[in-house]
């Protein structure tokens, strides 16, 4: 007997989640994690167990770390309290008894850890929400500070001319919509820029401003001295290959001491205490 096709609702602006969508278009928790753990064990010599997400949304990398066994434990941080419900329910629960590994903290990104992490992570250019000097010194001195002895600490960031640009980019997505990334307005004398990013439909619906970026773009070399300043032993920055057709990311990061010149590029850089 055949049983019936279920077909799965269309998306649309007022179907959909904006939290899940952005997972969808944005992380990658799985190959995010395997980096981490690389460069971690490439640093040290052993495996981390600890975890800290800084400015985590839905803590899917905490969800994500803990799920690899038994043994791994994580804390998460965020000041926003919708993310943070929504990630307890969609990435955490479902994780049962294991949930109980990962603590979320409604906390700003300075306060201490309830454990010292052997990894500490700031991702998607989240700390360029401090625009001035002297907070980000300031969070660099804490992270520094709550890391374990041989803990490591990394941001990702981006790069090139094209980040200076009042550009929009549109990806189509798996699953029915687009993802829309616009660099709407920029500001050379401050570094500053206002981004938004977007969701469409095929219905011809739209999320707009879905998510709201008031950034400021803080150069490699400028974050590199800052955290050397923080006191860290090291700075190591991995760079972004090259995809086959030559005008993208590939998601392979080695490490390199000078990058090379491009239109615009993805990197991150890991901070040895």
């Amino acid at each position: 007997m055949n049983r019936p096709r279920v077909q799965k609702r269309a998306l649309t602006a007022k179907t959909a989640d904006k939290y899940d969508l952005y997972q969808r278009a944005v992380q990658s928790p799985a190959q995010d994690i395997r980096f981490l753990s690389r460069v971690y064990k490439t640093a040290r010599g052993r495996q981390a167990q600890h975890f800290r997400e800084d400015f985590c949304g839905t803590a899917l990398l905490t969800a994500t770390w803990i799920k690899r066994g038994a043994q791994y434990t994580a804390e998460a941080f965020d000041i926003d309290p919708t993310p943070l419900a929504w990630g307890r329910k969609h990435n955490l629960s479902p994780l049962g008894g294991a949930a109980a590994r990962a603590y979320l903290h409604q906390q700003d990104v300075r306060e201490q850890s309830n454990r010292p992490p052997d990894i500490r992570c700031a991702q998607n250019f989240s700390y360029c929400v401090f625009k001035q000097r002297a907070e980000l010194m300031q969070y660099f001195r804490a992270a520094h500070q709550d890391l374990a002895t041989k803990g490591i600490f990394v941001l990702d960031l981006h790069g090139g001319p094209e980040s200076l640009k009042e550009t929009e980019e549109s990806t189509k997505i798996t699953g029915g919509f687009t993802y829309v990334w616009e660099q709407h307005q920029y500001w050379p004398v401050t570094s500053e820029t206002k981004c938004y990013i977007h969701f469409r439909f095929r219905d011809g619906s739209e999320i707009r401003r879905a998510f709201t970026y008031d950034w400021r773009l803080w150069g490699l070399a400028e974050l590199k001295d800052a955290l050397l300043e923080a006191g860290f032993q090291a700075v190591e920055c991995y760079w972004e290959g090259t995809d086959q057709d030559g005008d993208g990311g590939n998601g392979v990061f080695r490490k390199t001491t000078r990058g090379e010149s491009c239109d615009s590029f993805i990197a991150y850089l890991v901070a040895l205490k």
